[in-house]
């Protein structure tokens, strides 16, 4: 099972931000637990009895907000800088994401579009590996999001009538949304997305750099990245 790990960053509703990013890790359920363990070592720095009670999540990290307001950005940094670099450093997770400079594309909700092709992605990813001998059947997983409504919805209508494209054949249901607090891996996303989203938004690369060879792609083919800008 290949699980696709979501989340956003970017508000599609605020006009004081000019993109929109939907963004997800795709992992193979074995590696899991590995991924797990290498960001609870990176979480231990700042909490070594209870790292789990420390969230992994770009804009505190970055800014110092909250719980990271007493930690020297040097380390905030340090600490996204390391957690991206267990997907940069590994030749197994793959990461997709769909940038939408807001208003090229009002006013339709970036959410539909950015959904409709990181799941089309995703599903065409999962196809390429069934013709090369891995089949393999996918999930995405959101972070809990105010978006649950709308995916769940273009969810279901992808499955029985088809996006713009095809019908969706290699998820095996419907997306699942869990409270990242929870999830490791979703916070993986996270990171994955704000350090995208700084990209466009800011024109900080920082950490975008870290990542941006892990896009899926096949040969001279990029699929994992589609931007409107």
């Amino acid at each position: 099972m290949n699980l696709l790990y979501v989340d956003e960053s970017g508000s599609g509703p605020d006009p004081r931000q000019s993109f929109f990013v939907l963004a997800g890790v795709s992992v193979f359920e074995k590696q899991c637990f590995w991924i797990d363990e290498k960001l609870n070592e990176i979480a231990a720095r700042f909490n070594p009895n209870n790292p789990k009670s420390v969230e992994l999540h770009g804009n505190p990290m970055l800014i110092g907000k909250k719980s990271w307001r007493r930690l020297p950005p040097e380390d905030r940094i340090d600490a996204i800088q390391d957690s991206l670099k267990v997907i940069a450093d590994s030749s197994l997770p793959t990461i997709f994401a769909c940038v939408i400079r807001k208003a090229k594309i009002f006013p339709q909700d970036p959410v539909e579009i950015a959904f409709e092709q990181l799941a089309s992605r995703f599903d065409y990813y999962l196809k390429r590996l069934h013709k090369h001998g891995n089949s393999q059947k996918g999930i995405m997983i959101f972070d809990k999001s105010s978006y649950e409504t709308i995916i769940q919805k273009q969810a279901n209508d992808f499955r029985i009538n088809g996006h713009t494209w095809e019908v969706i054949r290699n998820l095996a249901e419907v997306p699942l949304f869990l409270d990242s607090k929870a999830s490791r891996l979703t916070q993986l996303a996270d990171l994955v997305a704000y350090s995208i989203y700084r990209h466009y938004e800011h024109h900080d690369s920082q950490f975008y750099s870290t990542i941006a060879h892990k896009f899926d792609r096949e040969g001279d083919h990029l699929y994992g990245l589609y931007e409107i800008i």
